[in-house]
């Protein structure tokens, strides 16, 4: 079973098949790995469904965020053991002179209060993370993002995070753009709408990342010197 079974049409996937969409970019040598917007703003302080989470954080994800907090947990632990980096592009407080487009559109990313712009505790950054504050969805969009990569020689990208619709794909095709090959644990990426999750997820498998269970990423990481 794949997010998408269901929700894509076969006629859809057919289609995409058929124009050679989907094939594997596979994986290079030198992984990163980006935790983006994990913040409690995105999930709630409490393991609560979405409708009882959105009471504490207009913007929370509810349990839909957490169980992929559970699937990160292993990628991250595994990326420290080897000594690989973690990147964390979040979202930081506003202020009034580089709102933008982003308040009009999502002004409810402007009123968190309380604990909401804190890391979640169960994958937050440790000494040694790289921390990446951003404006925009994408964490390349006017962030120093490139550079630490270069600087890092990394050739691969996880990402995990939020929201699947949003920033991460934002950053799945701005770092495919730079050539960077991508990869998407499906499980490890969330969202407000389910609907949206599985398209995104399968539009991103066909066009610009490998998108597979973390398990399975955990595997083919695991194989890498």
């Amino acid at each position: 079973m794949r997010p998408w079974d269901g929700i894509v049409t076969a006629d859809d996937i057919r289609a995409t098949e058929s124009a050679g969409f989907g094939r594997p970019s596979g994986y290079g040598k030198r992984p990163a790995l980006l935790v983006i917007d994990v913040q409690y703003r995105t999930v709630g302080t409490q393991r609560v469904g979405i409708d009882e989470a959105r009471r504490e954080f207009a913007t929370s994800c509810g349990n839909h965020g957490w169980r992929a907090v559970d699937r990160m947990r292993p990628l991250v632990d595994l990326f420290r053991r080897r000594g690989w980096p973690v990147l964390y592009p979040y979202v930081s407080p506003k202020q009034t002179f580089d709102q933008g487009r982003l308040a009009e559109k999502n002004p409810a990313l402007m009123k968190i209060e309380g604990r909401g712009y804190d890391f979640v505790e169960e994958v937050a950054p440790r000494e040694g993370d790289v921390l990446l504050p951003k404006k925009h969805p994408s964490a390349f969009f006017g962030t120093p993002l490139v550079s630490y990569l270069v600087d890092l020689a990394a050739d691969t990208l996880v990402v995990t995070g939020c929201t699947t619709s949003g920033c991460v794909r934002g950053t799945v095709v701005d770092g495919f753009a730079y050539n960077f090959r991508m990869v998407v644990p499906e499980d490890c990426v969330y969202d407000r709408s389910q609907t949206s999750h599985a398209v995104n997820l399968f539009d991103m498998a066909a066009k610009y990342a490998e998108v597979a269970p973390a398990a399975s990423v955990l595997d083919r990481l695991g194989e890498l010197d």
